[in-house]
């Protein structure tokens, strides 16, 4: 296996697929891996720019990894199951389901017009539920330093 697609944001990447050989081996190959959700996180769809504004509304401490496809105006968070519950109503976001696979690639670089703009550290870190509904919700009254809902 080739060294460069070795990091701890690519091993957890990897490790949420029912076979993280295999996805080692497509970024090897420097191809996108097929990731179902559903093992580790539900992916969270978006447009990109109210998704790079959300980020900075969440802020680090609970915002896990986000892939972005500039060309496509699209963002996926990865976000804790239980999500849909909490993000139903809101129509600017699709929770996609357990089993449908994302276009992931290593968590170092991009390929195919694909990368991570906030990359998987492999802390297991996902972006809270919670946070993002009330950063995309009406008005999205995120307080940016605290992370509060006002």
């Amino acid at each position: 296996m080739a060294t460069r697609t070795r990091n701890p944001g690519s091993d957890w990447s990897a490790s949420c697929a029912p076979d993280p050989v295999q996805v080692h081996h497509a970024w090897d190959r420097d191809e996108l891996a097929l990731v179902a959700t559903g093992r580790c996180w539900l992916a969270v769809e978006a447009a990109l720019m109210p998704s790079v504004t959300t980020m900075q509304r969440i802020g680090p401490a609970r915002l896990g990894p986000v892939l972005v496809h500039p060309e496509a105006d699209r963002a996926w968070g990865l976000a804790p199951a239980g999500v849909r519950q909490l993000l139903d109503d809101l129509p600017q976001l699709t929770v996609h389901p357990a089993g449908w696979a994302l276009r992931c690639p290593p968590a170092d670089r991009y390929l195919d017009e694909l990368g991570w703009l906030e990359k998987p550290d492999g802390s297991d870190l996902l972006t809270d539920p919670a946070m993002l509904g009330a950063a995309f919700g009406p008005g999205g009254n995120l307080h940016l330093s605290t992370g509060t809902v006002r």
